[in-house]
């Protein structure tokens, strides 16, 4: 089976969204007496120079083959009828395969006026990354950092030391906002802190808690040598209170096992300016169909409109005044890595 099939055939099997996660251990207080009415709330929000008028989009999942380039389609379809932007997979197979860039090029193909971000590894160079951009039209570039996932992969590389110089030449090659990603082990501060340090603008946390590339690459070759590593990293929740320091310097984005609108408002308040998903909304274009999934991103809108109302926030960053406890894990946590916040 394709490499990318087998991503996306043990990314369904994990089904990681039905499963409790960190975001269950905060509790938003509420205040009973409503301050705002609900169609006082804007949930538009912006990343770097990019607005988004909703702050959620599809985030980075797959391409490289047949079956992909159909799941792709769908996807990119969802995002045109939603309004949202996506993100493609990687676009690394294609830059080496020129016969597969039509199973990414289809997310713009069936979107044409859409926001789209194209995705590439740090390995890549500025010349193939340009391609990769114009491909789509894409109006952001995504580096995803992948080290654990490659260190799992039985065929993944070895060499990272050059990641920092081939993203400072990324930012400074670039006229769209570049956009750097972990791929689901999260952030620490001192990571996001090099990032800032680089000039990066827009950092994806992506923690733990969604879709665990460490036990999809384990599971490929029914490799169980390295099965202890299935909780390595940081969650989500973590990664952004790893970030608490750094809001005034960067645009944070959260990913990594978001299930729905409580979820997303509880990383607003946390930080986030936008919110990326990729594991839900994957489950659910090919468990419940295209148009379930469509509904289920217009319902998300008018949660997340009414969460806020609840919450007296009129804008996404108002959510960062809210009050809110975190539960005695998540403050040893804070605690253990000296954050100062809550």
């Amino acid at each position: 089976m394709n490499r990318k099939d087998e991503h996306v055939t043990l990314a369904l099997e994990q089904a990681e969204h039905t499963k409790q996660n960190d975001f269950d251990q905060i509790q938003l207080i509420h205040h009973s007496l409503g301050s705002i009415d609900v169609e006082q709330v804007d949930i538009s929000t912006q990343i770097g120079s990019i607005p988004l008028e909703i702050p959620f989009f599809i985030n980075a999942m797959t391409g490289g083959s047949e079956w992909t380039k159909d799941i792709n389609a769908k996807l990119g379809y969802v995002a045109k009828q939603t309004g949202i932007a996506i993100a493609t997979g990687s676009m690394s197979a294609a830059l080496k395969d020129d016969s597969l860039w039509d199973s990414f090029t289809v997310v713009r193909d069936v979107n044409p006026n859409g926001l789209v971000f194209a995705n590439i590894n740090p390995n890549i160079s500025v010349e193939d990354a340009q391609i990769a951009i114009q491909k789509v039209q894409g109006k952001a570039l995504q580096i995803h950092l992948n080290a654990a996932q490659e260190i799992v992969m039985s065929e993944g590389d070895r060499s990272f030391s050059h990641w920092r110089s081939n993203i400072k030449a990324h930012l400074q090659s670039h006229k769209v906002d570049v956009i750097v990603k972990e791929v689901g082990m999260g952030m620490s501060g001192q990571t996001i802190k090099e990032l800032i340090d680089l000039d990066v603008k827009i950092i994806d946390i992506s923690g733990r808690g969604g879709t665990n590339f460490v036990s999809i690459e384990n599971a490929r070759k029914g490799n169980s040598q390295m099965n202890y590593m299935a909780n390595w990293g940081q969650s989500s929740v973590q990664s952004l209170l790893e970030a608490l320091p750094y809001l005034s310097q960067v645009d944070i984005i959260a990913s990594g096992g978001i299930r729905n609108a409580l979820d997303m408002v509880k990383s607003f308040v946390l930080g986030a300016k936008a919110i990326g998903i990729s594991g839900v909304i994957l489950q659910s274009v090919m468990n419940q169909g295209v148009e379930a999934t469509i509904q289920m991103i217009e319902n998300w809108q008018q949660d997340l409109i009414k969460i806020m109302a609840l919450l007296g926030a009129r804008t996404i960053l108002d959510l960062r005044k809210v009050d809110v406890v975190l539960s005695l894990e998540l403050q040893h946590y804070l605690k253990s890595r000296e954050i100062n916040k809550y």
